[in-house]
């Protein structure tokens, strides 16, 4: 797990935001939920495929360390929440 400066594991992800304007935020929203997912797992897939199709080694290498963090940090909550079954 990646440690925080003062040696400690961290205990959560660090928040990126971004900007992008409301009736866009608002529509991927929507899409998000229509495809059965939401914004943060969509746009996790979406830079994992950019890494993969396009990382050096180095990406890579930190890629499938980020994963591990992410399959750890599910593990102690109970796993990946359940999707939202369509009505």
């Amino acid at each position: 797990m990646t440690e925080q400066t003062d040696g400690a594991p961290k205990k959560h992800t660090t928040p990126r935001p971004i900007r992008v304007p409301d009736p866009l935020w608002m529509a991927y929203g929507r899409v998000c939920e229509r495809l059965g997912t939401d914004r943060t797992n969509d746009v996790l897939e979406h830079m994992k495929g950019r890494v993969r199709e396009h990382g050096t080694a180095e990406d890579l290498a930190d890629l499938e360390r980020a994963e591990r963090e992410i399959a750890e940090r599910r593990a102690r909550k109970g796993g990946r929440p359940a999707r939202r079954s369509e009505s």
